[in-house]
């Protein structure tokens, strides 16, 4: 049974950190391209990291750069978001994505709630 569990949410102020953290089981999560999504109340979902496997190269969107971290621990199975600086823009739910495109699969966690408020 494929699972993908997000882990890590919570309530921070300003400034803040968190790390998020999402275990994978039931398939072999080291040919999967990882990804961090977040949907804020009332708006569409949107891409916030992602790292590949070839050459681990990641990529963020503009309103995280330099404020949040991707990283994988494939002995542990388990993707991360090291988020910094957080502001109340990041306040949303975040889902961990896994995706093979030569195999035309795509999974998604249940995702965890991350509010960003004084």
């Amino acid at each position: 049974q494929v699972q993908l569990v997000e882990s890590g949410g919570g309530l921070v102020q300003p400034g803040g950190s968190l790390r998020l953290s999402c275990a994978a089981s039931g398939f072999t999560f080291s040919v999967y391209a990882m990804s961090w999504y977040r949907q804020a109340p009332g708006k569409e979902r949107e891409l916030v990291a992602t790292i590949s496997r070839a050459g681990g190269s990641s990529n963020y969107a503009d309103s995280v750069n330099g404020r949040f971290t991707i990283s994988l621990d494939n002995a542990k199975n388990t993707l991360y978001l090291q988020m910094n600086s957080l502001k109340p823009e990041d306040t949303a739910v975040y889902y961990c994505k896994a995706d093979n495109s030569f195999l035309a699969r795509t999974y998604w966690g249940q995702g965890t709630q991350v509010t960003v408020s004084s």
